[in-house]
């Protein structure tokens, strides 16, 4: 039976860019808060490059190999506390290549999808560290389709639209998105909601790396575009509870991808 209602946690966390060590220990305090306090979470996200933010000149050395203590560290707390946890995204080491990736785990502590951000950003050199992923964040959870893609993939409406006709009723997006640019985060997020009726899960990390300032605004968007709940710019856990049956209701209602013409676009 799927769960229709879900109680979102959403981990606006400073991460310490070059210092995995400590960016772990302050997920595992953060992650214990968000099981020990409020109402107990369905669904768990971080942002992305928790692990250790863009320190891409030490990428190599610093990057999780194989992912393995991520592994450890999520699976064995969604496992613990029956939770949903959607991974944020960490520098993931294969071979000689370094990916931006997250895992997705459900409440067995299973590894349910992976996905490695396709749309490297220059702006932050990520294209001269990083290798693209090559496929889709399609997956189920507790028997909900659910997307995900991480920051400056939710500039390409293609994907999200991809997502969405795959069955996706939720999207969850991991970031790091910086200032001055927080206009382009908040529109585009709600426009990925309304346009595909579907929940807008997202994470956005707070503090400063180097000269570039991070502000947070984590949110929860419904399938109309409002805003459930929003973080400010300081680090914090923040809550919603959604309503999947809403998905169905706003679908029916205007019913866009009956109405779609893709012969002509």
């Amino acid at each position: 039976m799927a769960h229709k209602k879900w109680n979102v946690a959403l981990l606006q966390m400073d991460i310490a860019i070059g210092e995995p060590q400590l960016n772990f220990s302050k997920l595992e305090a953060m992650l214990d808060e968000a099981v020990q306090k409020g109402p107990k979470p369905d669904v768990i996200l971080f942002p992305e490059m928790w692990n250790t933010g863009y320190a891409l000149d030490r990428i190599q050395e610093l990057a999780d190999l194989e992912g393995k203590q991520t592994h450890e560290l999520l699976s064995t707390f969604s496992m613990k506390h029956g939770v949903n946890v959607i991974g944020g995204s960490i520098a993931e080491k294969k071979g000689d290549e370094i990916y931006n990736t997250i895992y997705a785990y459900d409440r067995e502590g299973n590894r349910v999808a992976d996905y490695s951000k396709i749309h490297l950003f220059r702006l932050m050199d990520e294209e001269k560290y990083l290798q693209e992923g090559k496929s889709l964040g399609q997956f189920q959870l507790d028997d909900i389709p659910a997307g995900m893609m991480i920051c400056y993939d939710i500039r390409f409406p293609e994907l999200s639209r991809k997502l969405a006709l795959g069955g996706a009723q939720i999207l969850f997006v991991p970031a790091e998105w910086p200032n001055p640019r927080l206009h382009h985060w908040r529109t585009l997020l709600m426009a990925r909601a309304i346009e595909n009726q579907m929940f807008v899960v997202s994470c956005n990390r707070v503090g400063i790396s180097g000269t570039t300032e991070f502000f947070g605004h984590s949110m929860v968007i419904d399938p109309w575009g409002e805003v459930l709940a929003e973080g400010d710019e300081t680090e914090q856990i923040i809550r919603a509870e959604i309503d999947m049956e809403l998905v169905g209701q706003v679908r029916s209602r205007i019913p866009i991808f009956e109405d779609r013409r893709p012969t002509l676009y």
